[in-house]
């Protein structure tokens, strides 16, 4: 039936991942052509060619062909397998790069995922591990998936340019997913976070706390913000400090924002002070643009929306990232799938940005592997 399904062609190197990991779900095969052609150095950069090998890691039988330069690139997918693995990611790209592709994944294996990635755990292009913990394993519980096995664990952290950390992620299996109806997200009842500082003096961690509650403390006194100072060994490669902070909802809806420090040798230094007041105020940011999930995983609760039972799903998403739309437009040439979008204004809502308001039905989408017990 593999061959049948008829392949989708792409040209350029964007939304690699989307592309990969719908094509893994959908089971229909992909070209992608002119990958950097034009460039000095074409091709597939380093940390494509580690996410592709991740891919081929979790799946069973998947056909991978890429040409001498790398810019062009066919994908066969086979089945999501799992099981217990590691990955050394690389360090031009932090371990969320591959984290955030593995969270779609993962809930579809054919045995409970188990998987140790290496590299960057905090850097200031992906959404770090600690605000995935924070904020995408609690979505996953909103649609069912939840249990003992659902973790990220932090075992080391690492900073650019060198790396060094460690991560464990575990998440299990599941043959139907739960339609959400989250379309209320509630007031602000606490604010949580985590101030890291690794290789450097661990005073820096509360000196990042001491200015984001300056600016916090006006709007609720529910705060607390961890810090967390690695040694030795679980401190990783590079010096480095930065911050995570989530707010979380009475109705559960939790909104996260990140700031890290800029790596060694790269940029002018950064006073902690700043640093923590500057994740202050990008929280909110994130609080004013609201809805029911943050801007970092807008892309997965669609996603999961869509691979829902064949009954409606609604959320409410602050506005759509740039991400996000070219998400949309790939789910609807895979999964033939379009989502109803209106438009709520400030005024409707009294709070915030403009908000969209998403609706679909699931297309029915069940592991095939998991049979019925």
């Amino acid at each position: 039936a593999a061959g049948e399904a008829q392949c989708l062609s792409y040209a350029g190197c964007n939304f690699l991942r989307q592309r990969l990991v719908l094509s893994t779900l959908s089971g229909r095969p992909l070209k992608i052509r002119k990958i950097r052609a034009k460039e000095e150095d074409p091709g597939l950069r380093d940390f494509e060619a580690s996410f592709i090998r991740l891919i081929d890691k979790v799946t069973n039988g998947s056909r991978i062909e890429i040409n001498q330069t790398g810019t062009t690139l066919y994908y066969q997918p086979g089945l999501l397998y799992g099981g217990s693995l590691e990955h050394d990611c690389s360090p031009s790209r932090s371990i969320g790069y591959y984290l955030e592709s593995l969270l779609c994944l993962a809930p579809f294996m054919k045995h409970p995922l188990k998987i140790v990635l290496r590299g960057v755990t905090n850097d200031q292009v992906d959404p770090s591990v600690d605000v995935l913990k924070a904020t995408a394993l609690p979505l996953l519980k909103k649609f069912g998936i939840d249990g003992e096995s659902l973790e990220i664990k932090i075992n080391r952290r690492g900073m650019p340019p060198k790396g060094g950390g460690e991560i464990l992620f575990a998440c299990p299996v599941r043959k139907v997913l739960q339609p959400i109806q989250f379309t209320d997200p509630g007031k602000i009842k606490r604010i949580r976070g985590t101030a890291y500082s690794v290789r450097v003096s661990p005073q820096m961690a509360n000196r990042m706390v001491e200015s984001a509650r300056s600016i916090l403390n006006k709007f609720l006194p529910d705060i607390y913000i961890y810090t967390d100072h690695m040694k030795g060994v679980s401190s990783g490669k590079s010096p480095g400090f930065g911050m995570c902070l989530t707010a979380e909802t009475v109705n559960g809806t939790i909104l996260s924002a990140e700031l890290a420090s800029n790596p060694q040798g790269q940029g002018a230094a950064v006073l902690p002070e700043e640093l923590g007041q500057n994740c202050a105020k990008l929280l909110l940011e994130e609080v004013y643009r609201g809805g029911c999930v943050d801007s970092t995983n807008q892309s997965l609760a669609l996603l999961l929306m869509t691979l829902g039972q064949r009954d409606v799903s609604k959320v409410l998403l602050g506005p759509l990232s740039p991400y996000t739309i070219e998400f949309l437009r790939h789910l609807r040439s895979f999964f033939q799938i379009m989502f109803k979008i209106e438009t709520k204004t400030p005024e409707e809502e009294h709070m915030g940005g403009e908000k969209v308001l998403m609706t679909c039905v699931g297309i029915g989408f069940s592991n095939l592997s998991k049979t019925i017990r």
